[in-house]
This record gives C-alpha cells, sequence and structure tokens, in this order.
C-alpha cells in the first residue's frame, strides 16, 4: 500500500523525545512514506531519532528561537532534498506557574519556544513552499489556549499556544492564494515523558470525569491527526484549529 506521504519531505521540531508528540509522527510519516528530518537541540539526540525511524532520515542541530537556526537546518534540507512540503511546528515547553509568580524571564522561555519557535521556522520554509505551489504547516497548540490554563502549564503557556492558534489563521489566511496550507492542533491531556508520573490515580480518575472517551490521549493520538493534516487528505483545508481531546472541550 502505498503510503498518504510517499515521496514528501517532512520537518518536525521537537521530535527527540522518545515519548513525545514529535517522535510519534515522525514515526507515523515515515511509515507513509516521508523522508523525515527531525530538528532539536541536541545534535547527537536529533541523530538517534532519525536513525530509529530507519535509513535516509535526517536528524539536525537546532533551536527554534534562533532565526539563523531555523535557516540553517531548511538550507540543509534543501541542500539533501531540494524541497519541504511539510512542517510541523511541535517543540514547545511548560511550566505550571500561577499568575503572580511568572517572571519576565519565565514568560519569554515560555513564548518564545512555542510562539517565536513557530513564526521563525514557518518563515524559513515559507519561501520553497509558495514557490512549489504547496505545502503543509501543521502547528501544535493545546486545549490549554482554548480553555484558560491546563494541568501542566501556567498562564503564560496558555498565552503562547493561543498566540499559535492566532498564527496559525493569519498565516493560513496570507498563504493560502498561494497553494500553501497552515492549521493548528490542540491535543488535550496526552501522555508524554511531560506528564509521566506526574499523575496520582485521584487526579487521574478526577481529570476522566471530565473527558467523555474516559481516556487519556496517547501520543499517537495526535500523530494521526497530524498525518491527516500533512497529507493530501486534508487539501481543502487550511486556517482550522483540530480538537484532539477526547471530547474534554466539546463546543
Amino acid at each position: 500500500m502505498q503510503g498518504l506521504l510517499s515521496n514528501k519531505v517532512a520537518i518536525v521540531t521537537g521530535a527527540a523525545s522518545l515519548n513525545g508528540i514529535g517522535r510519534r509522527t515522525a514515526k507515523l510519516f515515515a511509515e507513509h512514506g516521508a523522508t523525515v528530518v527531525i530538528v532539536d537541540l541536541d545534535a547527537g539526540a536529533a541523530s538517534a531519532a532519525a536513525e530509529s525511524l530507519g535509513p535516509g532520515h535526517l536528524g539536525l542541530a537546532g533551536n527554534v528561537t534562533s532565526r539563523d537556526d531555523c535557516q540553517k537546518a531548511v538550507d540543509t534540507v534543501l541542500q539533501s532534498y531540494g524541497k519541504v512540503d511539510v512542517l510541523v511546528n511541535n517543540a514547545g515547553i511548560t511550566q505550571p506557574s500561577k499568575i503572580m509568580d511568572i517572571t519576565g524571564e519565565d514568560y519569554q522561555r515560555i513564548t518564545d519556544v512555542s510562539l517565536r519557535g513557530t513564526l521563525y521556522m514557518s518563515q524559513a520554509v515559507i519561501p520553497t513552499m509558495r514557490q512549489a505551489g504547496s505545502g503543509s504547516i501543521v502547528c501544535l497548540s493545546s486545549v490549554s489556549a482554548q480553555r484558560g490554563g491546563g494541568i501542566f502549564g501556567g498562564p503564560h503557556y496558555s498565552a503562547a499556544k493561543a498566540g499559535v492558534l492566532g498564527l496559525a489563521r493569519a498565516m493560513a489566511r496570507e498563504l493560502g492564494p498561494d497553494g500553501v496550507r497552515v492549521n493548528a492542533l490542540t491535543p488535550g491531556l496526552i501522555q508524554t515523558d511531560i506528564t509521566a508520573g506526574k499523575l496520582g490515580p485521584e487526579m487521574k480518575a478526577e481529570i476522566l470525569k471530565g473527558i467523555p472517551l474516559n481516556r487519556l490521549g496517547e501520543a499517537v493520538d495526535v500523530a494521526n491527526c497530524c498525518l491527516f493534516l500533512a497529507s493530501d487528505l486534508s487539501s481543502y483545508l487550511t486556517g482550522v484549529t483540530l480538537d484532539v481531546n477526547g471530547g474534554m472541550l466539546i463546543h
């Protein structure tokens, strides 16, 4: 069976973490025929993650908050493969602070990775996508942006992820005439390294009461939606926000 991303080149940021959404997305993309480029802070971890996908994939060091790093990474991809068909802006960090505890440094650090990183990586791939007249950019936001706070993220995280939604919609509007699609995902509570060990039985039971599907999300649940938005199955979708939360936020 031919994969949904056969002959496509896809960049996934922040995908070195073993049990994260980015890593699972990279794996699924590779299974569907994509050449996958993992961009993460640590060169060794990025390379190891790429190697785990099989031959022909690439791992690159890059800090998404650095415009130079983003440009260098995309330049390397273009030199190696000649094109970029898909970008998944997955890199992000969180911090469970209360509103009065957020320092200027905290705000900068949290918003920089999710929001500035999404801007800089998108800016780096847009020229080649425009030239090709096609491309898909998938931006990872969070249910925290919609419900005003999450279980593991403070108000600055909510603000950063809400900013990602606005940025994605604005890019979708601007890039639509060029054939480039931009969409966002808002995952609910997904079991990753970020949540590992932090959910006690009582806390988990309380959370499940608010999720109609009565389970926490898995990284693959989000990866499947990334695949949908990256592929031609969603060729007439742009500017959408796709909720991936088991019904936690039915609205």
